[in-house]
Parts: C-alpha cells; structure tokens; sequence
C-alpha cells in the first residue's frame, strides 16, 4: 500500500517537473536541450562537483562530461572556481541564470506544500516533516550530499 502511494506521488512530482523541463526548454539557438537541463540539475544535487565527480556520478567519461560542461557553460548556466585544496582542479558552480531558471521548475513543489499545509493538521504536517527528514538523513545514504562527494574524491 505505502509503495503505491508514494509511487504515485513520486510519478507525479517527476511528471510536472518534465512537463516544466519542456516548456521552459526551447529548440532556439542558445536554449538548453534536456539533457542539458537533467545535467543541471545533477550538478546542483552533487553541490559543487568537479568535472570527474560529474562524471563518475552519471557514469560518462571525462570527456563527454567535459563536453557537456562546456556547452553549459557557453549558456550561461555554470562558471568554474578553482578549488582551495587544489589549484588544477575546479568546481561547477550555477550561475545566477540557472537559479532563475530553477524557481520555475521549483513553484510546483511549493504549490503543494502549500496546499499540504492548508489541507492537513499541524501535527501530521510536522510529522510528516519528520518522516521525510528521517527519510532523506537515514534511509537514503547513497543520495546523501557528503557522501557523494566522499565517494568521487
């Protein structure tokens, strides 16, 4: 039963955010293809990635990852920063155009939370809260920030 549902919201959540991912992405000279946009979003999940953790993470080779940076970049989507610890490396950082471009596909999320909040009592929302926390900081370690950045250093 619980996997039902939460399939059903999961699907949900992954449809609209693919149905924004498509009408904010234009076949027009300078757009971003899908893929682009998911290697976006990547990037932003892995917060701060090297090219290599980009790539170890997606499983494609350096190059390809290279190319698609780069590309991304020539958009106005990432910019470099040299690493602190080591000055031959450097980090994918969004740019100010991807933020803007992110709080389209994010109203969604906030839609519903908004709508949880006025449809469901302050009790079940915050333990609603709780599971989700317990969800993302326990049951889903392989996903965690630290631990992606861990695993690809």
């Amino acid at each position: 039963m619980i996997e039902k549902s939460f399939s059903e919201v999961y699907d949900k959540f992954k449809l609209q955010f693919y149905r924004r991912i498509f009408e904010v992405v234009r076949e027009r000279e300078g757009s971003l293809s899908a893929m682009e946009a998911f290697s976006l979003e990547v990037i932003a999940m892995l917060d701060r990635p090297t090219i290599g953790q980009f790539a170890d993470f997606l499983n494609i080779s350096q190059s390809n990852a290279t190319y698609k940076v780069n590309c991304l970049m020539r958009k106005g989507y990432l910019e470099r920063e040299n690493s602190q610890e080591d000055r031959r490396e450097y980090h994918l950082m969004l740019t100010e155009k991807y933020l803007r471009y992110r709080g389209l596909l994010s109203s969604y999320e906030q839609t519903v939370m908004q709508r949880i909040e006025a449809r469901i009592p302050p009790e079940d929302v915050q333990k609603f809260d709780e599971i989700l926390r317990i969800m993302s900081g326990e049951l889903m370690p392989e996903c965690d920030k630290q631990e992606r950045k861990i695993e690809h250093e």
